[in-house]
């Protein structure tokens, strides 16, 4: 009896360390050699909506855009691994296999190289919750009213502009109780659920596995009339799982990156990722403070690469303001990601918010939003407070999302640059807050002022109430100096204004003056005007 238990535990210890060495990699591809497609015939392999952006911005398909060949993909099942994902960007495929054939799988002609990704095999199911919440939430105004008011989403939804026609991509790690709650049920009556995937476990399901993802979009999609207002509650969306909770590995980056690319086949416009990665379960996996030069973390690669086809790409800037790593997490360190740090109601700068520069001394985060204390849905359809970067950020991709709206003829770079070059502080960025806070209102006011010919004009002239506009076409650091003169050259009125995108033009109160005509001159230490105007 005593012989058989020791056997009996030695084979089990033998097929638990047999169990342990099944690990996960990504293998790389030398080439695309072969593939069946072609980039003269993109249809083949990307939505119309998909190409439709990259020719309204003028960006060309290339080879880096093919998907994997098949083929390569099939030799690497013969050594016995499993095949999941593949990485068009990457040009290799996502793969689970005992520790053992790795080499076999290097050994292939067809492959230049491996990574380890993961320990373990892969996660596959999940549990998937159906329970309907209906839970009855009044309130007097919208409780999100400040967040949306910081950043002019309050002026934008004025105007018309809820998000329709733009797809938005989260990518989270689970969005448990959006298919059964209440304040999200437009989302599903209206059609506008467009994909899912969960590329944790493999499957569709997505309304399972955590509540992040749920919170997240909430500040976005959730809608509850005179209760709760989404920041572009009427725009499409995919809904992706590419964060596993249970631990943290690089295979996550890499699920990233494959979402990235299913949102770029799919027409997505904008992404938001409420995500960052610094440090793993494996140490060996961790980044350093030097690898955050926009080049080094595959998500941040990945973030470029969606940038590159004309997506906007927005994301949380961190939550390590407060501790010794204190900055920015990949991929916030990429160029050209709205990068967004946390303030509070009163804009002062959260204590856990992620600071800059990158590692080649880029600045960062890019903007701010309201990050502590932000209003929420939960995964049950009750309201909630939150604080963190992922709340700020989504507010940020709602602002994104009106802005393509309204302005459907610009790029995303152009998008990119309108939002942080009209931020409250354009004229002073610093690595706490970056831009600072942006706002539709002044982001309105700076796009329509760089299709503007003149350096200053102002109107209605003649002038027939009692204020006049006056409209720069940049925003100097200087404020600016206004002066009036009647017609016999008198000095009437002088004044000093501190120009900034929220108030350009400025409302400028002529009560005062008598009927007639005048000269205004106007000066702002890099530019100047004299202009005529007349008062009836």
């Amino acid at each position: 009896m005593v012989r058989f238990s020791a056997i009996f535990f030695l084979f089990i210890l033998a097929s638990f360390k047999t169990e342990a060495q099944i690990n996960q990699y990504f293998v790389f591809f030398k080439d695309k050699t072969g593939t069946p497609f072609s980039i003269s015939e993109p249809s083949a392999f990307l939505s119309d909506k998909s190409i439709g952006r990259r020719q309204k911005q003028n960006i060309v398909i290339t080879e880096e855009d093919l998907p994997v060949n098949s083929a390569y993909v099939n030799q690497v099942k013969t050594t016995g691994a499993i095949t999941y994902f593949t990485s068009r960007w990457w040009n290799g495929v996502l793969v689970e296999g005992e520790a053992s054939i790795i080499d076999d799988i290097n050994s292939l002609a067809c492959v230049s190289g491996s990574v380890l990704v993961a320990p373990g095999k892969k996660n596959v199911g999940g549990r998937v919750y159906s329970k309907k919440h209906k839970k009855n939430i009044t309130a007097d105004e919208p409780v999100n009213k400040i967040q949306l008011q910081q950043i002019g989403l309050d002026e934008m939804h004025a105007l018309g502009y809820l998000g329709e026609g733009i797809q938005i991509a989260i990518f989270d790690s689970g969005f448990h109780g959006v298919n059964v709650s209440s304040p999200f049920s437009l989302l599903f009556s209206e059609n506008r659920v467009k994909q899912t995937f969960n590329f944790v476990n493999n499957t569709h399901a997505v309304y399972q596995s955590d509540d992040h993802g749920t919170e997240v979009l909430s500040v976005i999609a959730a809608n509850t009339p005179g209760v709760y207002t989404g920041g572009a509650y009427k725009a499409d969306f995919v809904l992706y799982i590419t964060e596993d909770v249970s631990s943290e590995y690089r295979i996550e980056e890499y699920n990233w990156t494959i979402a990235a690319e299913r949102a770029d086949s799919a027409g997505v416009d904008v992404i938001n990722s409420s995500l960052g990665y610094n440090q793993f379960d494996d140490q060996s996996m961790d980044y350093s403070k030097s690898d955050l030069d926009g080049e080094k973390a595959v998500i941040t690669r990945a973030a470029r690469k969606a940038i590159e086809r004309g997506m906007i790409v927005v994301c949380s800037a961190g939550n390590e303001g407060g501790n010794s790593w204190k900055l920015v997490t990949p991929p916030a360190d990429a160029d050209g990601i709205l990068a967004v740090g946390s303030v509070t109601s009163t804009r002062t700068l959260s204590s856990f918010s992620s600071l800059g520069p990158t590692a080649d001394n880029r600045l960062k985060p890019d903007v701010v939003a309201m990050g502590s204390g932000t209003s929420i849905i939960k995964f049950n359809g009750a309201l909630g407070n939150v604080s963190g970067t992922s709340l700020a950020s989504p507010l940020i991709a709602s602002l994104a999302a009106g802005v393509w709206q309204a302005f459907p003829s610009m790029t995303a770079a152009e998008v990119y640059d309108a939002i942080i070059k009209s931020a409250d502080q354009a004229n002073r960025p610093d690595n706490l807050m970056g831009y600072g806070l942006p706002h539709f209102r002044a982001i309105k006011n700076y796009v329509e002022s760089e299709q503007s010919e003149e350096i200053v004009s102002i109107y209605p002239n003649p002038v027939t109430g009692d204020s006049i506009q006056i409209k720069f076409k940049s925003v100097p650091n200087t404020p600016a100096d206004i002066t009036i003169f009647d017609a016999q050259g008198r000095l009437v009125e002088a004044y000093s204004h501190q120009l900034n995108w929220l108030n350009n033009p400025i409302e400028y109160d002529l009560s005062k003056l008598q009927p007639g005509l005048y000269l205004m001159r106007i000066n702002t230490g890099d530019q100047a005007a004299t202009l005529k105007f007349a008062k009836l």
